[in-house]
């Protein structure tokens, strides 16, 4: 049955250094994510370029937004199943696991030789970083005291954009070293051959290569982070016995049913009314097979007197919205703004302006660091409900304005993107305080894995209908942009729907 407790309750409250661990492994964790979600934009077009062979931008753009598209079902997916993980095995044990499963399989991105390649390695490197944000989100909050929740949330969502702003930062310390890099391979025995490939085509496989480093972060995880004490006490009461292995085959069948719809939005599909059917079909599927181990769970939880037929119902219905707000915003991120940087680099195009791309992703993110901190602080303020419905306005301003006013690249255009970045990402402050809040301690992990990922499956879509728009536009992304941002109508409708948590203690 689903209880609160009382503010900050001691049993459950992790030591000071315990806290202060949790809380740095996870600040890392979250940071690492936002250098996996970072990487794709920025080392997009000259890799496409590489492996396609080719510089038509018809081709490169969609194989751009087949790849972020499936970049975001691996994160749906890897939500779900390390969800389910840090629900049955430990939160910390799962945490281990889906970071070296993000840095090992982006490293792995810069030895790719065709275009299918990044996307297969992309789609399993998602896995992990999907699964991280629900594990760390949960671990976190569930080791520090109530009152603290504000601040994390908004640590949390700035971490991430410290992580994308670092992709540019790492990337223009690689054109400037490029000779001397190429000069120390060389030096160190290296083939000619492998160097040159290494730094060619803006150096992104050795870009891609350094994303394996987060992998040295597991062994500090494992050595000096504490487990969740309110995780420790439901395992103990028996809450995670209701948990069955069987169950991860609805994940797979989510994860098939997602992967179906991108498959719809390639070139390999030219019907219209195919793809329109096709893609209700396969939400249909990734919804049912995503909610399935939640679902079972519940079931055998009601069997043994643990939950109500009531708390389950009100339960689902949480999932469902939490879904539906989290794809507002992920759609919102990643069917216009994760296209900036890619935009910049065209408005720059012949002009005296350098490392374009670059600049706009740092523009980006900086803002991104200063909204999630502020809508975390907000929301502790004023309420979940009207801190939500204001970001929606607030996007969906911003992002016209980006797009009706900017018609090159200078300081004013990088003004713009750091205020629309701002807005636009300071949901990412808002989910990890709010989403949480929604659900019991035993299927936390799962539940805000879920509400939070699925909406990653919705933004897939939207990925793949920017490029679709721009075609209809005559390859034009404002008026694109501008289309799709009209997607946060519908999050200022239904938050309301959603339960004022505020003052509210953690659900037992």
């Amino acid at each position: 049955m689903i209880t609160t407790e009382p503010l900050n309750p001691s049993p459950f409250v992790a030591s000071g250094r315990g806290k202060w661990m949790a809380l740095t492994a996870a600040l890392l964790g979250w940071m690492f994510d936002g250098v996996e979600i970072g990487m794709f934009p920025v080392v997009g077009n000259p890799a496409l370029k590489e492996l396609l062979g080719t510089t038509d931008a018809k081709a490169i753009n969609e194989w751009f937004g087949a790849i972020m598209a499936v970049f975001l079902v691996g994160a749906a997916s890897g939500g779900v199943l390390f969800g389910w993980l840090g629900d049955r095995i430990w939160r910390v044990r799962a945490m281990t696991l889906s970071i070296l499963t993000y840095a090992i399989f982006t490293g792995l991105c810069g030895f790719s030789t065709e275009a299918w390649h990044l996307a297969a390695l992309r789609f399993i490197a998602a896995l992990g970083m999907g699964g991280e944000w629900a594990l760390g989100v949960a671990l976190v909050i569930e080791v520090w005291p109530d009152r603290s929740r504000t601040m994390l949330a908004g640590l949390i969502g700035a971490a991430s954009n410290v992580g994308i702003m670092l992709v540019p930062l790492l990337s223009l310390a690689l054109l400037a070293l490029a000779p001397q890099l190429q000069s120390a391979m060389l030096a160190s025995g290296m083939p000619e051959k492998w160097a040159s490939a290494l730094i060619a085509h803006e150096g992104w496989r050795l870009l891609m290569m350094s994303g394996a480093l987060p992998a040295v972060l597991t062994f500090f995880i494992m050595a000096c982070v504490p487990e969740s004490e309110k995780w420790k006490h439901e395992r103990d009461q028996g809450s995670t016995s209701h948990m069955s292995s069987v169950d991860l085959i609805g994940t797979v069948i989510g994860t098939v049913g997602a992967m179906a719809v991108v498959v719809l939005w390639t070139p390999f599909v030219e019907n219209t009314s195919v793809r329109v059917i096709g893609t209700i079909i396969g939400l249909a599927v990734t919804l049912a097979g995503f909610l399935y181990p939640i679902i079972r769970y519940m079931q055998r939880a009601e069997t043994a007197g643990t939950m109500t037929s009531v708390a389950n119902r009100s339960t689902l219905k949480l999932l469902l919205l939490g879904a539906g707000l989290s794809g507002v915003a992920l759609l919102g991120t990643w069917g216009s703004m994760q296209w900036a940087s890619k935009w910049a680099d065209q408005l720059a195009g012949g002009t005296v302006f350098k490392h374009a791309k670059e600049n706009t992703q740092i523009a980006l993110s900086l803002g991104a660091i200063v909204g999630t901190i502020l809508a975390a602080f907000a929301a502790g303020k004023f309420g979940r409900r009207i801190t939500y419905f204001a970001l929606c306005l607030g996007s969906m301003a911003s992002l016209l304005f980006l797009y009706q006013f900017n018609t090159q690249y200078g300081t004013p255009f990088l003004i713009s993107v750091f205020i629309a970045g701002g807005i636009t990402a300071s949901f990412y402050g808002f989910f990890p305080l709010y989403l949480p809040e929604l659900f019991p301690t035993s299927i936390r992990s799962t539940s805000q894995g879920f509400a939070y990922n699925f909406g990653r499956v919705l933004a897939s879509i939207g990925t793949l209908q920017t490029a679709q728009v721009m075609g209809f536009f005559g390859g034009s992304f404002p008026k694109a942009g501008s289309v799709l941002c009209s997607i946060y109508i519908i999050g200022a409708v239904i938050i309301w729907l959603g339960p004022e948590t505020k003052g509210r203690p953690l659900p037992a």
